[in-house]
């Protein structure tokens, strides 16, 4: 049973004086064991607006910080609610509850210092000059973006001290051949950040890159909706489908030899329908809109598609979406992935490559890193081109894997 307690409000713990309650503005605060706080009060206790003005200095190791409960940095919250502490003695039974005041702790940097001679003004860089006129004059929106840009002026100074000496160390401790051939290292590493998941030791090609891996259960469910069109359609509806390009030519390529068994036709079209889903969504830039593939498109799937194949980037004071040129390989890689499962793991690059508008050494790079053999073949006959296209295969063992970079020679002079 949970124990019962009185409160008694006792008002202010000293006269006059609410207990300072502290916020620090860049982040929270770990050790409070090493933090010397200082209060500073108005003496001028007959003008009413001013006597009840407080100033809260803290220092620490590193910075030193002041909250204020008036002037532009004040928090709103502080005129809308009213904040109170309680101090429970257990033994009695009883909660002595106090006045208190909420105060935003901010850094206090040395630009924010005011120097008394103005003969040091002259010496200010144009920069230092704009930020003092935005102190004195600067609108709310003016001041908390200078705060916001010296806080992160202030976390770079310090992330830059703490990558040197992390540098240093390491060197000092490996040496430099023992780093130069991590590096070396690494680049074969890079290449399967982006890439789906591998399992090198896979006795069957379907294992080297498993379905469940390129779509889960509940996503392969969700498809089964919009793909129903895919299973019974007509050649006069693919036909329409070639002339309004509203799919990719792979899609439309395989719609055209759809299996005749019902549960394989099904599986066929909710790939085909992903994977048309895959390459509409690299064309985009930034994604502003909560459903970037439209309401057709099921809510697991534009969610996996925003978390999986997106980077996240800050601009113009909003977190935004972008697909980036890694996050374009990403999406290249899965869409090779999921044709080779359509096509008995080969499947022609070319015509991919075209459909997302890619250079042909970027998509053979992309293959080549997923382990895939690269050959050459006459382009299929329901296309114009009579061009030789690049045919990826996925069969073990697995060849391996070079970077272009290590392959490239200087040419000679003459």
């Amino acid at each position: 049973m949970a124990a019962v307690a009185r409160w008694c409000y006792r008002g202010d713990p000293q006269e006059a004086q609410s207990a300072p309650l502290v916020q620090f503005s860049n982040g929270k605060l770990r050790n409070s064991e090493n933090m010397d706080f200082t209060l500073y009060k108005s003496k001028d206790a007959t003008n009413p607006r001013k006597k009840h003005q407080r100033i809260l200095t803290s220092e620490t190791d590193r910075l030193s910080y002041v909250g204020k409960n008036f002037g532009s940095s004040v928090l709103k919250c502080n005129s809308l609610c009213r904040y109170f502490v309680g101090v429970l003695d257990k033994d009695a039974g009883q909660m002595e509850v106090y006045n208190a005041e909420l105060f935003n702790m901010q850094p206090l940097l040395p630009d924010d210092v005011i120097d008394d001679d103005p003969s040091d003004y002259q010496n200010k860089s144009y920069r230092e000059k704009v930020d003092s006129c935005i102190e004195a004059f600067g609108t709310n929106k003016q001041k908390r973006a200078l705060n916001s840009r010296r806080m992160h002026q202030v976390g770079s100074e310090t992330l830059n001290v703490a990558v040197t000496k992390a540098a240093e160390n390491i060197i000092e401790t490996k040496g430099v051949a023992a780093l130069v051939s991590d590096a070396a290292q690494d680049d074969l590493q890079d290449a399967s950040l982006f890439l789906p998941p591998c399992q090198e030791d896979a006795d069957k090609p379907e294992n080297v890159y498993r379905f469940e891996d390129i779509l889960s259960p509940a996503e392969y469910e969700a498809l089964q909706t919009p793909a129903a069109a895919f299973v019974s359609i007509t050649p006069e509806e693919i036909l329409k489908k070639t002339e309004e390009k509203s799919h990719c030519s792979f899609v439309l390529e395989e719609l055209k030899s759809m299996p005749q068994s019902e549960d394989r036709a099904d599986h066929k079209a909710r790939c085909l329908w992903f994977l048309d889903a895959l390459v509409k969504f690299s064309f985009q830039k930034v994604i502003k809109k909560k459903h970037a593939m439209g309401p057709d498109c099921p809510h697991v799937i534009n969610s996996k598609l925003m978390k999986n194949f997106t980077a996240l980037t800050y601009n113009n004071g909003s977190i935004q979406n972008l697909i980036s040129a890694s996050m374009k390989a990403k999406i290249t890689a899965y869409v090779i992935a999921l044709a080779l499962h359509i096509n008995n793991f080969q499947t022609d690059l070319t015509v991919l490559q075209r459909d997302m508008k890619l250079r042909e050494n970027r998509i053979l790079e992309i293959a080549k890193a997923m382990r895939l053999k690269i050959s050459k073949r006459k382009g299929p006959s329901g296309l114009t081109d009579d061009e030789d296209h690049k045919l990826a295969t996925l069969s073990l063992p697995l060849p391996v894997y070079k970077p272009a970079g290590s392959q490239r020679k200087r040419k000679k002079m003459t």
